[in-house]
């Protein structure tokens, strides 16, 4: 991943003043992002900047980018996985480098703002038209890649990969929204990604398990687009380890293979004795993948949490507890010259795969969820996905979010995702069915169906524990009992929130800053809506998956929570319970390679 900052219409002649040594300044809160090379562009009062991390041509890709006379400017970050395809289109068009970037400029060139439905990838870019002084800005599908928009008092307009590039000047910011695109005409925004799934009408084509595994298998081999050394995160979930054994799969042939050879790398993060380690490690092996095992302590993550924080740009519970092992981790893929790991984000919310779904009342309520969930993904698993590994200059890529895969995906019926134990159906069915080759496997059979761990759980039960005894040393009874007089916005009701907002004040006090994070009751990581599904469940409103009280095989004992909840002082005490739903026979349905 890239970091561009744009400032556009700089009409305060003390700003304009300070013109590109300000922008130069300003942009340096990117580097991590793109620590390759830094690019600036100035046309009158406007200033595009970017930061690069060089993984397609790295020779000669150099931002900002061009079309033939210069008059299209455009800083990008992201990655066009059919580049090559649009190029083709454009015979008699002068590229000057090899990015996969540099097609989005001689698009706009033949036609205007309608072109961005016809990028397949991922990105957020500012593209400046100098023949009229227009600009617009669009980010990808799903908000893969962050952005976040601000305006100065002085008429001007910020757009930047993270808050952090927002200068003090803006007097409000926001984040941009996925899906849409932003003109300096119109002065506003216009959804330019209008899937059938988005009005949440509830789909009815019947579940085919080819067209779903070959949807992905596209999704996995477009990624493979690389220029520079690469792996695979891998927990041991379904997830990561059908990423790593489709990529496992494809890798001989492709360009990658030929630069960087047909062994795949892959790596996870875990405390000592996890859940993720010991299943990663029986996955790589059974893949035949060169392994790199990562461990860490309770105190390593706590040491890190302020600089997870201003990373990350969150106050998420949720998010901070996941990101911390990823930004851990990152930090010793980057050490070991890899610049691009595929990850498996996405899935759970497509496939309703978050345990709690086992309570969905209806396939209407099931779909609606994950529309939901799906449409928050920037706010939450994109956004760890991304900052957690550009922190070091690390490029995730995700293909369960691949636009593609996603029409597919969310155009089954959901009577076939719902979750039914007594027809042997766990949490993501439909996808481990459509892995599940006899002839031909994929992955071994209790890997395939092993229940659902969230991140933040399977690199180890002790670390969240640890978080919120960390907090309580931090955070006082009286302190909480003022949380909503100090923070009227998303107050926080636990001591780890309050803990994690703090930080987050401290690096980003800005009103704008807090309105950016997502806020409500969540339970083993739902929205709000779902918590209506268990009454249970407003009694225990924590976002691990052990909070979802007698699914969970080692949920949180009910007795224990309010207790460990309302203090913080005390780990909750765990019920270890036979793996009734993870060890089902799961029904026959005949697959044909």
């Amino acid at each position: 991943m890239c970091g561009i900052l744009a400032v556009l219409g700089c009409s305060d002649e003390s700003q304009a003043k300070r013109g590109s040594r300000f922008l130069l300044v300003s942009t340096r809160t990117l580097k991590h992002r793109g620590p390759d090379w830094s690019g600036l562009h100035q046309y009158g009062d406007c200033y595009l900047t970017h930061q690069r991390l060089a993984i397609v041509d790295p020779a000669s890709g150099d931002q900002p980018l061009y079309n033939e006379d210069k008059s299209i400017v455009v800083t990008v970050n992201g990655e066009i996985y059919n580049h090559e395809e649009l190029r083709k289109r454009f015979p008699h068009h002068k590229f000057r480098t090899g990015s996969d970037c540099e097609v989005i400029a001689h698009l706009y060139e033949e036609h205007g703002e309608g072109f961005v439905d016809m990028l397949d990838g991922i990105f957020s870019f500012v593209l400046l038209d100098t023949r009229d002084n227009s600009f617009i800005a669009a980010r990808d599908a799903i908000g893969v890649t962050p952005l976040y928009i601000g305006w100065g008092l002085d008429g001007s307009v910020w757009i930047s990969s993270e808050m952090k590039g927002l200068n003090d000047d803006c007097e409000h910011f926001e984040v941009f929204p996925p899906g849409h695109l932003y003109s300096s005409k119109e002065g506003s925004y216009k959804r330019w990604y209008n899937p059938p799934w988005y009005s949440e009408a509830i789909p009815s084509v019947p579940y085919d398990p080819l067209v779903l595994r070959e949807a992905f298998e596209k999704a996995v081999i477009k990624r493979l687009m690389t220029d520079v050394p690469f792996g695979v995160l891998l927990s041991g979930g379904l997830d990561s380890s059908l990423v790593a054994a489709v990529t496992s799969r494809h890798l001989a042939g492709t360009k990658a293979a030929e630069q960087w050879g047909t062994q795949l790398h892959s790596f996870c993060v875990g405390l000592e004795g996890s859940p993720d380690l010991k299943a990663a490690k029986e996955v790589a092996d059974y893949l035949g993948t060169v392994h790199h095992e990562f461990h860490f302590t309770v105190q390593d993550g706590i040491d890190a949490i302020e600089d997870v924080i201003y990373h990350i740009e969150t106050y998420d519970v949720t998010t901070i507890r996941a990101s911390t092992p990823m930004f851990l981790m990152s930090r010793k893929i980057k050490a070991l010259g890899v610049k691009m790991v595929i990850s498996g984000e996405g899935s759970d919310e497509l496939f309703g795969g978050y345990l709690y779904f086992h309570k969905a009342p209806n396939k209407e309520e099931f779909h609606g969820e994950t529309c939901r969930k799906v449409k928050a993904l920037h706010q939450y698993d994109c956004l760890r996905a991304n900052k957690a590994t550009s922190a070091w200059g690390l490029e995730s890529r995700v293909p369960f979010l691949d636009k593609a895969f996603i029409g597919v995906a969310m155009s089954i019926d959901p009577e076939w995702k719902m979750i039914k134990p007594d027809l042997g159906r766990i949490e993501k069915w439909v996808l481990r069915k459509a892995f599940d080759d006899e002839e031909n496997p994929y992955l071994p059979k209790h890997i395939l169906y092993r229940q659902k761990e969230q991140f933040s759980d399977g690199v180890g039960y002790s670390w969240i524990d640890g978080l919120k005894s960390h907090a309580a040393e931090h955070v006082s009874g009286k302190m909480m009992q003022n949380a909503k007089h100090i923070y009227p916005h998303n107050t926080p009701t636990t001591k780890e929130a309050y803990y994690y907002r703090m930080i987050f004040e401290r690096f980003f006090p800005q009103n704008s800053a807090r309105l950016t994070i997502p806020g409500g009751p969540s339970v083993a990581c739902s929205t709000a809506k779902a918590i209506e599904w268990d009454a249970q469940w407003s009694k225990n409103l924590d976002p691990s998956g052990r909070a979802a009280l007698g699914v969970h095989v080692s949920a949180y004992d009910p007795a224990a929570v309010p207790s460990s909840l309302t203090t913080g002082t005390s780990s909750a005490m765990l019920v270890n319970k036979k793996q009734r739903v993870m060890e089902a026979k799961a029904p026959e349905l005949t697959i044909s390679s």
